[in-house]
C-alpha cells in the first residue's frame, strides 16, 4: 500500500478522504496517515477516524519519509500555493480517481488530480496537474483542462472545450462545444457558457455573460 497525507482538513479533504476509503474497497492501495492543516484548533484532533498530524510544517520535518500527499483545498489559488510548498519540499502527488467513475483509456491525468464519484470522461481527455473534477460531472471529447481547476458538482463540459489553469466552474455550470475559459476565471453556479470567457474574470447566468474583470480590480486598488 501507499501512504498518503491529505493536504488541508476541511470539507473537501474529508470527502478526498472519503474517495480513498471507497478506493480501497476493491483492492487496498491506500494508507492514509491523516491530514495536515494550518488550522491549529484541529491540531491533535481526529477527522473521520484520522488524526490531524500538524500544520504543514510536518511536512517539512517528515519529508524525508516515504509518503506521497494530495491537496484537499477546493479554492484554486490556494491548491497551487500548497502544491508549490510541497513540491519544493520534494514530496510526489499521487492521483486519485474514485472507482465508479466512467474514464477511457484516452484520458491524461496530471499530478495530484482527484476525479470524484458519477463522473464520466470520454476520449482524448488531458486534465492538468492538481485539478478536482466532482461528483457527477460530465467532460467531452478532445477537451483540455488545466492546472489547478476546481470543477464543482454536476458540470457538463462539451466536446472540443479549452479550460485555462486555475479555473473556478460553478455548480451546475455547462459549456457548449467548442467554447473556452481562460486562466483562472470564475464561472458561476448554473451558468450556461455560449462564448468563449476571457482569463481572469468573473461570468454568470444564462446566458453567460462576464461581470467581473480581475485584473481591473488589481489595478484599482493598486493606483494604477
Amino acid at each position: 500500500m501507499t501512504d498518503v497525507v491529505i493536504l488541508g482538513a476541511g470539507g473537501f479533504a474529508r470527502e478526498t478522504y472519503w474517495a480513498f476509503l471507497e478506493d480501497n474497497e476493491e483492492r487496498k492501495k491506500w494508507n492514509v496517515l491523516g491530514f495536515v492543516d494550518d488550522n491549529p484548533k484541529l491540531h491533535g484532533t481526529e477527522q473521520c477516524n484520522i488524526p490531524v498530524l500538524g500544520g504543514f510544517d510536518w511536512l517539512e520535518q517528515n519529508s524525508a519519509k516515504n509518503f506521497e500527499v494530495i491537496c484537499g483545498v477546493g479554492n484554486p489559488r490556494s491548491r497551487k500555493a500548497i502544491a508549490s510548498y510541497a513540491t519544493d519540499l520534494g514530496l510526489n502527488f499521487c492521483i486519485l480517481v474514485h472507482p465508479n467513475a466512467r474514464i477511457s483509456r484516452w484520458v491524461e491525468l496530471g499530478a495530484g488530480t482527484i476525479i470524484t464519484a458519477a463522473t464520466i470522461l470520454t476520449t482524448q481527455i488531458k486534465i492538468g496537474p492538481h485539478t478536482i473534477v466532482n461528483f457527477d460531472t460530465t467532460i467531452g471529447h478532445d477537451t483540455l483542462i488545466g492546472a489547478y481547476c476546481n470543477i464543482n458538482p454536476g458540470c457538463h463540459i462539451s466536446g472540443c472545450v479549452k479550460i485555462g489553469d486555475g479555473v473556478y466552474f460553478g455548480t451546475g455550470a455547462v459549456i457548449v462545444h467548442g467554447k473556452s475559459v481562460g486562466d483562472w476565471s470564475v464561472i458561476g453556479a448554473g451558468a450556461a457558457v455560449g462564448i468563449d470567457i476571457p482569463p481572469h474574470v468573473t461570468a454568470v447566468g444564462v446566458p453567460c455573460r462576464v461581470v467581473k474583470n480581475h485584473q481591473l480590480e488589481s489595478s484599482i486598488a493598486m493606483g494604477s
